[in-house]
């Protein structure tokens, strides 16, 4: 087996063993929500990405849709969720917010039921893994070699896309999904192709005194967590260099541009509630967000400013340009 394919197939073995679980349950998405189930898709869906940009894109891209459909279900779920349940702690927020987020969380809970059964993907009558299985097992996946240097331009592409993203934007984010959220999201894969590709990207540790411009992101927390580590490269020859203090700055950027996406979430959500158990129009509904957010929350507008002089800063340091190091071999 081919490694591409052998990625792909560790993934699906390991989704298929939660999807094999809940099928008796009462509650299969909850059941699912509760064990993230949600890793794996996201593992499944960075390879299918990663290899539809490769070779067979319309395969991939099947693929792709199948899995950013549940996905993007378990994700809905979390939304309402975890601020339902962060907001049951705060003393000061309406009864009437909660319980219409948790109201939230259920209908979704019910959709991805729904998913999953409409889809086929639980009980005996599953046959959309067996379905993706066969739609793989069908692409050009390619000998160690060419594979890596796939995956080298597959990275070099994805860096140069995001580039142009925030090129466009001029730093500028409008828009908490499709500006700020978005850019994370494309900063996000790039550590998350890692992981799913098991083992085949390393981290290049730096044969210099790493610049002090650099230091600020080589916190604690980003140096001592696990996402960070990369997996073991068991008998591969071939591998994909990372610089590993310009990843360290990548994973930086990704949990800060998260906890300001989530600060504006938060504002957000509390408006949507609010607007949807009252008659408040949506200027009173932001303004009364604001107030029941919490001393500290920052403002949309003020989130967007944060994030664009942080990103001036990271992107000046060509910290994207400069996280390939090139392709090592191994000589067995």
């Amino acid at each position: 087996m081919k490694n591409g394919l052998a990625r792909v197939d560790y993934c699906l073995n390991k989704l298929q063993i939660l999807l094999d679980k809940p099928a008796k349950q009462k509650n299969p998405a909850l059941w699912l929500y509760q064990n993230n189930a949600r890793t794996p898709m996201f593992m499944l869906e960075a390879l299918a990405k990663l290899y539809g940009g490769i070779h067979n894109k319309k395969i991939f891209a099947k693929v792709k849709t199948d899995l950013k459909l549940l996905e993007d279900a378990i994700g809905q779920i979390d939304y309402y969720d975890a601020f339902a349940k962060e907001f049951l702690l705060d003393k000061n927020m309406p009864a009437t917010i909660t319980n219409y987020l948790q109201a939230q969380s259920r209908e979704k809970i019910q959709s991805l039921n729904e998913i999953l059964m409409e889809r086929k993907w639980l009980g005996e009558g599953n046959i959309r893994m067996e379905k993706i299985r066969k739609k793989l097992a069908k692409a050009d996946w390619q000998k160690e070699k060419e594979d890596i240097k796939s995956i080298q331009q597959f990275y070099i592409t994805a860096i140069n896309k995001i580039l142009e993203f925030i090129n466009q934007k001029d730093f500028q984010f409008t828009n908490v999904e499709n500006d700020l959220h978005e850019f994370r999201r494309m900063l996000r894969w790039l550590s998350i192709y890692p992981q799913a590709l098991q083992g085949c990207i390393q981290l290049s540790k730096p044969k210099t005194a790493v610049p002090k411009y650099l230091t600020k992101y080589l916190t604690k927390t980003i140096t001592g967590s696990a996402y960070n580590v990369m997996p073991d490269a068991v008998d591969q020859q071939y591998f994909l260099l990372l610089d590993q203090t310009r990843f360290y700055a990548l994973s930086w950027m990704i949990a800060e541009m998260g906890n300001l996406k989530d600060g504006g979430l938060k504002a957000e959500v509390i408006k949507e509630a609010i607007l949807q158990t009252s008659k408040a129009n949506e200027k009173t509904a932001l303004a009364n967000a604001y107030k029941l957010a919490g001393a500290g929350q920052l403002t949309i507008k003020q989130i967007f400013a944060t994030a664009g002089n942080i990103n001036k800063t990271y992107c000046k340091e060509k910290n994207l340009e400069s996280l390939i190091t090139g392709i090592a071999v191994v000589k067995k």
